[in-house]
């Protein structure tokens, strides 16, 4: 008995790591190469940054080298809101801040004998534990514009923040976003509350 080997002279027979498939397996490396530095490109400017806290003003909410995800993209859609934690640039320089916003556009707020109060009435809240020793421009009543945000660091005796004139009211317009999740230190990985 022979065995008869059959051969289809009419197919294209191209040897193990031939030419075209290997300029097939560059295209899609390049392609995924591509897709993966736009998708960063998008998320890193558009939805979400990575940001590390650096100071005590926020503590005991957030401490020194705690690394946050920033979500840029929520603000887009809603409004901010009482005790959302922001990031924004400050006016004199090229620092940005992370604080808790306190006063909403249209409100009036005053800081009187180390309280805090909206609309003449005592703000309850449990961020900002110590008396304040210090009113700044906030001692006098401050009416907020309708895009305007008055922002405090949880550690008040410890943060330069709206009632500092060279930090002042927040714009919306300035404000990056919104902190998500805390990534680092692991032991205290989850959503900023």
């Amino acid at each position: 008995m022979s065995i008869k080997k059959v051969v289809d002279f009419n197919a294209e027979e191209e040897p193990l790591g031939g030419t075209k498939i290997m300029k097939k397996e560059i295209f899609h490396l390049l392609f995924y190469i591509i897709l993966v530095f736009l998708a960063t490109f998008v998320i890193i400017n558009y939805v979400g940054q990575r940001t590390v806290v650096q100071g005590q003003s926020m503590e005991n909410t957030l401490f020194d080298r705690d690394n946050l995800i920033i979500n840029k993209l929520s603000y887009h859609f809603i409004a901010p809101k009482r005790f959302d934690i922001i990031v924004f640039p400050i006016k004199t320089s090229k620092k940005y801040y992370i604080k808790r916003i306190i006063g909403l556009p249209g409100e009036t707020l005053q800081i009187k004998n180390g309280n805090i109060y909206i609309n003449s009435e005592l703000l309850e809240e449990n961020y900002g534990k110590e008396i304040m020793n210090y009113s700044g421009t906030a001692s006098v009543p401050i009416t907020l514009n309708e895009d305007e945000y008055f922002v405090l660091g949880d550690n008040r005796n410890h943060s330069s923040d709206s009632r500092d004139p060279d930090v002042g009211v927040i714009n919306k317009d300035r404000i990056i976003g919104k902190a998500w999740l805390r990534i680092w230190p692991l032991n205290k990985f989850g959503f900023a509350k």
